[in-house]
C-alpha cells in the first residue's frame, strides 16, 4: 500500500481516468439507488385522508414471489358491507367508507366524494351547510366562491346543475375537492355496493400501527396503510409511479454496472498499459508477480475509494434531476418524493469498489507475470499475438451473439424474441473489447491507406503509427464504440417499435369519425345517441386499460402486463388484421390476443388464459382470435361490457363511428357535434387527428427513454474523451523525438488529425456493425421484417458526436502533450 501511494502521488495525471470512470459510475449507480429506495419508501403527502388513522383498501397489486408485485391498472374496489366488517373490529372509533368520482366544472378537473367522508381529511365548512339534496354540493374555494351559486359539473359525458350549500375551508393540493350526499355520490360511481377505501378513525389511546395489525388479522382480502402508506390508496399513481420506478431502477441500473465495469476495466487496462517499463523495473529488482499484482489491486483500491466515496454527492444531484425530468414528461407526479438513505450510497461504492477491483486484477494480471525483459520489450513495441483465451472468447461471442440477433426472433417468437435481439448488442460490444486489437489493426489496414491518401508522409506515419499501436489504441477507442453501439441499439430500437405501433394504429383505425372527452372519459350511454344519427353505420364504444396474463409453471409463473381494448368487434371500425379465428366471437368469456402476446404465453385458438382484469378480478377467457397489430392497437382484447365493468371510471376511452355508404363526411361530422351539443365535454375529430393524438400521448413514454439514454450516452461521452485524453497525452516523448528529427509542430498535429480520422471512421463502422443485428433481431421479433426504423438524422446526429468527441479529444490532448520545449519533454520521466 505504501508503494501504491508512492505512485499515485508520483503519476497523479495516470490515475485521473480511473478516478473520473469510477467517480461518474458512482454517481449512476447512486442514483438509481436513490430511486430503487424511492419506490420502497416514498410517496405523496397524504391529503384526503390525513385524519384517518388508519385507511383499508383492496389489494392494488398482484402478489409474486421474489419479483416486484405488478400493479393493476385500474382500483380495486371493496364490497360496501367491508365498512361493517371493519367498525366491528375492537379499537375502531369510526369506519367509514369512501368512493372517489372523476368531476369536471369547465376545464378544471374535481374529484368528488360523499360528505360523510369529508372528516377523514379535515374538511370542515367555511360558509354554508352541509348538503342534504340530490343537487346539493360542498365544494373548495377553487370552484365556488359563495353559497348559493350554481355550477355546471360533469361526471363523464353528463353535465347537471348543482346548488353549493357550503365552502370547505381548505384547498386540496393536486385537484379540488367536491362533496356530495353519500347517497348522491355511491349513485354517480356507477356501483353503489362498493367503495374504494375505508377511513378508520381509532378510539382514544389506541395505537395505529397495533389497530391496522388487528384489522388486517379480522377482514380478510383487504390491505392496511398507516402513515405515508395511507396515500398509496388515495393517489392510485403512487402504487403505480412505484412500480414504475423500482423496475426502471432496476433494469438500467443492471445496464449501468456492466458498461461501467467495462469502461472501468478498459480504462484500467490502458492505465496499466502505460506503465510496463516501471513494472518491468519492479520485477528486474526483485519484485514477485504476486507483490506487482497486490501494488496494482491497491493502487485501483484506493483510486476507487475516492472516486466512488466522491461521486455519491453528484448522484444524489442526478436522482433529483431524473424526477424533475420525468415530472416534466408526465412519467411521475409533480409531488413524488424521493428517499434518500445510507443504502443506495452504500450499495453504489460496493459496487464501484467490485468493479475497480476486478477491473484493476484483469488489467494486471498479465502484466504482472510477464518477465522483466519482456514486459520492457512491450513497453516499446506492443506483442504482435492477443492470448489465446481472449481470442477465443471474443469469437465465440461473435457467432452466438448473431444467433441471438437472426436465429432466436424467427424460432422463438414473443417478446422474448425482441429481448434476445437487444441482448446480443451487449454481447458484440465485449466481443469487440475483447478482439479490439485485430478489429483495430484490421481497420487501419483497410481504411488507413484510403482514408489518408492525401495527407502525405502525415498520413503515412499516422497509419503506421496506428497498426503498431493498436493495443492502445483499441482500449482507447472502446467507450467510443460501445457508446455506438449501445446508443444506436437503445434508440433505434424505440424508434422500430414506436413506428410500428404507429403504423398498425393507423392502418387498423377504419373509423370515419372519433369522439373523445376532454374530462375522464366518455358515459356508455354517448353511442346509443350517436347510433341514432342519420348516416351513421356503425358505431364502436372502445374502452381501454391494461391486464395482466399469468403463465407458465405452477411453481414459477411469469405474468406479463398488456395493453388491452374492449370492443364490440366490428372489422368497419376496427381491423385487427386477424391471423386466425374470428375476432367477431369475442363475447362473453372470449378474448382475442395479439400474436406477440399468444407467443410469449404460449397459447392459440382454443386455449384458455389465466388473467386479471384492470381492477384485478380474475378470469379465464378462451382464445376465439389471434391478429397482428396489437402493438398499435392493444396485445389484448375483450368484450367491451367485461372491461368497462372493471374500470375506475368506468367510461369508455374513444367512440369511433364509420358512416353508410354514400353520406356526405362532412355533413355527418357537423350531424355528429349537433348531437353531442348538451355535452361539451365531448369533441368529435377524424380518423388522422386521434391518431395524431394518441401519438402525442405515447411521447410520454418514449421521452423516458430517450432521458436514460442521454444518461448512458453521456457517461460514455466522459469515457471516450477520458481514455483518448490519456492515450494521447501519455505520447509526449513520442511528439518530442518527432520534433527533435525534423518534424514542425504543424506536422505533427496533422499526423494526430489523420489518426483522429482513422480512429473514429473505424469507431463509426464497427459501432454500426455491431448495432445492426440487434436492430434487425429486433424488427423481426416485433413486426417480422428485416428493415428497422432508423430515423438518418438521428444516426447522422450519434456519428457526429462521435467525431465531435474523437477528434475534440485527440487534438485537446495532443496540444496539451505539445507545450514542453522538445528537449525538456524528451528527458522527462514517463
Amino acid at each position: 500500500m505504501r508503494l501504491a501511494w508512492a505512485t499515485i502521488r508520483g503519476r497523479k495525471g495516470g490515475f485521473v481516468a480511473a478516478f473520473v470512470a469510477v467517480l461518474f459510475g458512482s454517481a449512476v449507480i447512486t442514483a438509481c439507488g436513490i430511486l430503487l429506495e424511492s419506490s420502497e419508501r416514498s410517496g405523496a403527502p397524504t391529503e384526503r385522508y390525513r385524519s384517518a388513522d388508519v385507511v383499508v383498501g383492496a389489494r392494488q397489486a398482484l402478489p409474486v414471489a421474489d419479483d416486484v408485485d405488478p400493479r393493476y391498472a385500474e382500483r380495486a374496489t371493496l364490497p360496501a358491507g367491508t365498512v361493517g366488517d371493519v367498525a366491528r373490529v375492537p379499537g375502531v372509533r369510526a369506519a367509514i367508507g369512501d368512493v372517489s368520482v372523476p368531476v369536471s366544472l369547465g376545464n378544471t378537473n374535481a374529484a368528488g366524494h360523499g360528505w360523510g367522508s369529508a372528516v377523514l381529511g379535515a374538511f370542515t365548512l367555511s360558509a354554508g351547510t352541509a348538503p342534504t339534496e340530490r343537487d346539493d354540493v360542498v365544494v373548495d374555494p377553487a370552484l365556488a366562491k359563495s353559497v348559493g351559486e350554481t355550477v355546471e359539473l360533469a361526471v363523464g359525458s353528463t353535465t347537471s346543475t348543482y346548488t353549493v350549500t357550503g365552502i370547505v375551508g381548505q384547498e386540496g393540493r393536486r385537484q379540488p375537492a367536491v362533496f356530495f350526499t353519500d347517497d348522491r355520490a355511491r349513485e354517480l360511481t356507477g356501483q353503489p355496493d362498493r367503495v374504494d377505501a375505508i377511513g378508520v378513525l381509532a378510539e382514544k389511546g389506541v395505537d395505529a400501527e397495533d389497530l391496522a395489525d388487528a384489522i388486517s388479522k379480522a377482514v380478510r382480502n383487504t390491505v392496511v396503510y398507516t402513515g405515508g402508506d395511507r396515500a398509496e390508496v388515495e393517489f392510485l399513481d403512487i402504487g403505480t409511479t412505484r412500480s414504475f420506478i423500482s423496475e426502471l431502477a432496476l433494469a438500467f441500473g443492471g445496464t449501468m454496472i456492466l458498461v461501467i465495469m467495462v469502461v472501468v476495466g478498459s480504462t484500467l487496462a490502458l492505465s496499466v498499459r502505460q506503465r510496463l517499463r516501471e513494472l518491468a523495473l519492479l520485477r528486474a529488482i526483485g519484485a514477485t508477480p504476486k507483490q506487482v499484482l497486490r501494488m496494482i489491486s491497491a493502487e485501483t483500491m484506493v483510486v476507487g475509494t475516492l472516486g466512488a466515496v466522491l461521486g455519491v454527492i453528484p448522484g444524489i444531484g442526478l436522482a433529483f434531476l431524473f424526477r424533475a425530468t420525468f415530472t416534466l414528461v408526465g412519467a411521475v407526479p409533480a409531488d413524488f418524493e424521493l428517499s434518500i438513505g445510507p443504502l443506495p450510497v452504500l450499495a453504489a461504492v460496493v459496487l464501484c469498489l467490485v468493479g475497480a477491483r476486478l477491473g484493476g486484477w484483469i488489467a494486471a494480471r498479465r502484466a504482472a507475470r510477464l518477465r522483466p525483459v519482456d514486459a520492457l520489450g512491450e513497453a516499446a513495441v506492443e506483442p504482435p499475438k492477443l492470448g489465446w483465451f481472449r481470442v477465443t472468447a471474443g469469437v465465440l461471442l461473435v457467432p452466438a451473439a448473431l444467433a441471438m440477433a437472426f436465429v432466436v426472433p424467427w424460432r422463438l417468437v414473443g417478446e422474448g424474441s425482441a429481448e434476445s435481439a437487444a441482448f446480443s448488442a451487449f454481447m458484440l460490444v465485449v466481443a469487440v473489447a475483447l478482439l479490439g486489437p485485430r478489429l483495430l489493426g484490421g481497420a487501419v489496414t483497410v481504411l488507413g491507406p484510403w482514408l489518408n491518401r492525401r495527407s502525405g508522409v502525415s498520413g503515412f506515419l499516422a497509419t503506421a503509427n496506428a497498426h503498431a499501436n493498436s493495443r492502445r489504441i483499441a482500449a482507447a477507442t472502446t467507450p467510443l464504440i460501445m457508446g455506438i453501439t449501445l446508443g444506436a441499439g437503445q434508440l433505434f430500437s424505440g424508434t422500430t417499435a414506436t413506428a410500428a405501433a404507429q403504423r398498425q394504429a393507423a392502418d387498423g383505425l377504419r373509423a370515419d369519425f372519433v369522439v373523445t372527452s376532454t374530462s375522464a372519459g366518455v358515459s356508455p350511454e354517448v353511442a346509443d345517441t350517436l347510433r341514432a344519427v342519420p348516416g351513421v353505420a356503425t358505431v364502436t364504444p372502445v374502452v381501454r386499460t391494461r391486464t395482466l396474463v399469468v403463465f407458465g409453471p405452477k411453481d414459477g409463473p411469469q405474468y406479463r402486463s398488456y395493453a388491452t381494448q374492449g370492443i364490440v368487434g366490428d372489422d368497419r371500425t376496427i381491423d385487427l388484421d386477424v391471423i386466425e379465428g374470428d375476432v367477431a366471437a369475442v363475447k362473453g368469456d372470449a378474448v382475442a390476443v395479439s400474436r406477440i402476446a399468444a407467443s410469449t404465453i404460449g397459447v392459440g385458438l382454443g386455449d384458455t388464459v389465466d388473467l386479471r382484469l384492470g381492477d384485478g378480478t380474475p378470469i379465464r377467457p378462451t382464445v376465439v382470435a389471434i391478429y397482428e397489430r396489437g402493438l398499435g392497437l392493444g396485445d389484448v382484447t375483450l368484450p367491451h361490457d367485461l372491461v368497462l365493468a372493471h374500470t375506475t371510471d368506468r367510461l369508455d376511452t374513444a367512440v369511433l363511428v364509420a358512416a353508410a355508404a354514400g353520406t356526405d363526411p362532412g355533413r355527418l361530422g357537423d350531424a355528429l357535434r349537433s348531437a353531442l351539443t348538451g355535452a361539451p365535454t365531448l369533441r368529435v375529430s377524424d380518423r388522422g387527428s386521434f391518431v395524431a393524438a394518441q401519438r402525442d400521448a405515447s411521447a410520454g413514454e418514449s421521452a423516458v427513454g430517450l432521458i436514460l439514454n442521454a444518461v448512458l450516452l453521456g457517461y460514455l461521452a466522459i469515457a471516450v474523451v477520458n481514455t483518448l485524453v490519456m492515450a494521447t497525452a501519455a505520447r509526449f516523448r513520442e511528439f518530442a523525438l518527432l520534433r527533435l528529427v525534423g518534424a514542425t509542430r504543424r506536422q505533427v498535429h496533422a499526423m494526430m488529425r489523420s489518426e483522429a480520422r482513422i480512429i473514429v471512421v473505424a469507431a463509426v463502422l464497427i459501432g454500426t456493425l455491431a448495432a445492426v443485428p440487434s436492430l434487425v433481431g429486433t424488427s423481426i421479433g416485433l413486426t417480422r421484417t428485416l428493415i428497422p426504423s432508423v430515423p438518418p438524422l438521428a444516426y447522422l446526429g450519434i456519428v457526429a458526436v462521435a467525431a465531435l468527441l474523437g477528434r475534440a479529444a485527440v487534438m485537446a490532448s495532443t496540444r496539451i502533450a505539445m507545450r514542453q520545449e522538445p528537449v525538456d519533454a524528451i528527458g522527462v520521466r514517463e
